[in-house]
């Protein structure tokens, strides 16, 4: 497993590290985002993830760290037709208002372009708007709806075309804060 670690503005070591989604601290950050949504929504995302989408080459579920504390986390996996689909992008509150989703979300979009993706889709909610401010200044557009929300009224669909990328596979490394 290959990490990434620099030095974010105020001089914290940020590092953005590869697990599978069944790691002890990959299921400790999705409780922490399921717990964000329980309390914003009222309930779990009930959405299937199948653990196995997010393993190389068909997925990546990044956590991030800030000072050897877990802060965050982001996955994405395959979503045909030839996309990606991003996933339980987090920050703890603790760690909030640093840039470190915008570091994330870099990371994911990076890394899937790497790996020959073209496109990238996310939903979100109305309950949400701190992620959809930020999804909006990355450049992120409507899509049609999709999934087990594809109706639901204050869900929020969004997507972007990935830029072509040379390069070998990094999984989301070599993304600095100047990205």
């Amino acid at each position: 497993m290959r990490t990434s670690a620099e030095h974010s503005p105020d001089g914290s070591v940020v590092r953005l590290r590869a697990l599978p989604y069944e790691d002890p601290l990959a299921q400790y950050l999705v409780e922490q985002v399921q717990q964000e949504y329980v309390a914003r929504y009222g309930g779990r995302d009930a959405a299937p993830v199948d653990p196995a989408d997010f393993r190389r080459p068909s997925g990546l579920f990044l956590v991030l760290e800030v000072d050897g504390v877990p802060a965050g986390c982001g996955a994405w996996r395959v979503y045909p037709p030839g996309g990606v689909e991003v996933k339980r992008v987090y920050v703890g509150p603790a760690f909030r208002r640093r840039g470190l989703a915008r570091h994330i979300m870099a990371a994911l979009e990076h890394s899937a372009a790497v790996a020959g993706h073209r496109s990238v889709v996310l939903n979100t909610g109305q309950q949400q708007p701190e992620a959809i401010a930020l999804y909006a200044e990355l450049g992120y557009r409507p899509v049609p709806g999709y999934g087990v929300y594809a109706c639901a009224p204050d869900a929020v669909f969004l997507g972007k075309d990935l830029p072509p990328v040379d390069g070998g596979a990094d999984g989301g490394e070599g993304i600095s804060w100047a990205s």
